[in-house]
């Protein structure tokens, strides 16, 4: 009998009526439910970031395109610069009389409009009569100095370190009685102080 009930069992019909040990499958993993906030946190920041990108881009070529503004140096302090550098070439004569000179020249082409630099010496003390741009004792005194310059850089003339020192005080002198004077400001109201 034993081996009828087996045969019962084992048979296509009982088969299905009863569940074989294979039928039993393991737990299924959890299933993934997709957080859509954290997707749209996350595009939200990459356009966030493409935008800051974009503009810093577009600002950088915008500014690329200007010209960079230059700062405007009057004048008389760019000569008093330049004669601030000539004094490292004090010891050799024919360089530091070629800076001095040509800065002073500069300064009166840029402060009164005159052609200085591409006349000879001559030529421009002559001019420079004519105008009233300079005072008497000044047009005698950058007479001397541009002669004495002309003399080093053409003549081969070695002057010493006082002489040297007194064509740096020449220029700068020129320069300090010749700058423009600053412009008052209009009167503005005093300030009434409570008694």
């Amino acid at each position: 009998m034993n081996t009828n009930a087996l045969i019962i069992t084992n048979s296509p019909a009982t088969a299905a009526a009863v569940p074989a040990a294979t039928d039993i499958h393991g737990i299924k993993p959890p299933i993934v439910i997709p957080n859509y906030w954290l997707w749209l946190w996350v595009a939200l920041a990459v356009l966030a970031v493409a935008a800051v990108a974009i503009t810093v881009f577009v600002l950088w070529r915008r500014k690329a395109g200007q010209p960079a503004p230059v700062l405007f140096i009057p004048p008389h302090e760019r000569a008093r610069q330049k004669l601030r550098e000539a004094l490292a070439l004090i010891d050799q004569p024919k360089p530091f009389c070629i800076l001095v000179s040509d800065t002073a020249r500069l300064y009166l082409e840029e402060r009164f409009d005159f052609r200085a630099p591409e006349r000879t010496t001559e030529e421009f003390l002559y001019e420079l009569q004519a105008t009233d741009l300079l005072l008497p004792e000044q047009k005698t005194s950058l007479g001397e100095f541009l002669s004495v310059c002309d003399m080093v850089k053409f003549a081969r003339y070695e002057p010493g370190l006082p002489e040297l020192q007194a064509l740096h005080d020449s220029a700068t002198r020129l320069i300090d009685e010749t700058e423009p004077q600053p412009q008052p400001l209009a009167d503005a109201p005093a300030a009434t102080v409570p008694s």
